[in-house]
């Protein structure tokens, strides 16, 4: 197990990656729940007036049947008026690609966005699903069995290495 690493200056970087879009009037939109995390700490550097949105795709999952019902479900809050705007969805972990894609079905359930960019603060290797991140902090390679955790301490985000305990649930 890796100490654990500041995801500030990713997160920094990433923003900046993100203005260079230059996106029309974005609305940024979390996965509970490190992925809701990084959207907040974009959303403040970003300077977006409209509120942030979070998703909860629990519901969404097509593992959904074989987990049974996740004990910690949040609900999602999503701005009003999502229908012909720029999303820009955030995750803390990129792996097989199976989140983003119940994401997007949540997302989508609500009204039709012009555009989402996804940004990711940590990408590493095990797509199962064609899905690719616009916004990238930063590429991991995980040896063996570790999983990517990312934390929220004392208002401080970061992320580490870990070798999961049993059926414990990281990315």
């Amino acid at each position: 197990m890796m100490n654990p690493v500041s995801l500030s200056p990713i997160v920094s970087r990433m923003a900046d990656e993100i203005k260079d879009r230059s996106l029309d009037a974005p609305l940024v939109i979390g996965i509970h729940t490190g992925g809701a995390w990084v959207a907040e700490q974009l959303h403040r550097e970003l300077c977006i007036p409209t509120k942030l949105g979070t998703l909860d795709i629990s519901f969404y999952r097509d593992d959904f049947s074989r987990v049974g019902l996740n004990p910690k479900v949040k609900s999602s809050d999503l701005p009003e008026g999502i229908e012909d705007r720029n999303i820009i969805l955030v995750d803390d972990v990129l792996h097989t690609g199976r989140t983003i894609r119940a994401a997007l079905n949540e997302i989508f359930s609500y009204g039709r966005p012009s555009s989402v960019t996804l940004a990711v603060a940590l990408e590493r290797p095990g797509r199962e699903l064609p899905i690719e991140a616009a916004v990238v902090g930063k590429s991991i390679m995980p040896s063996g069995n570790e999983q990517a955790r990312v934390s929220l301490k004392d208002g401080q985000l970061s992320y580490q290495l870990v070798v999961p305990d049993n059926g414990e649930a990281t990315h």
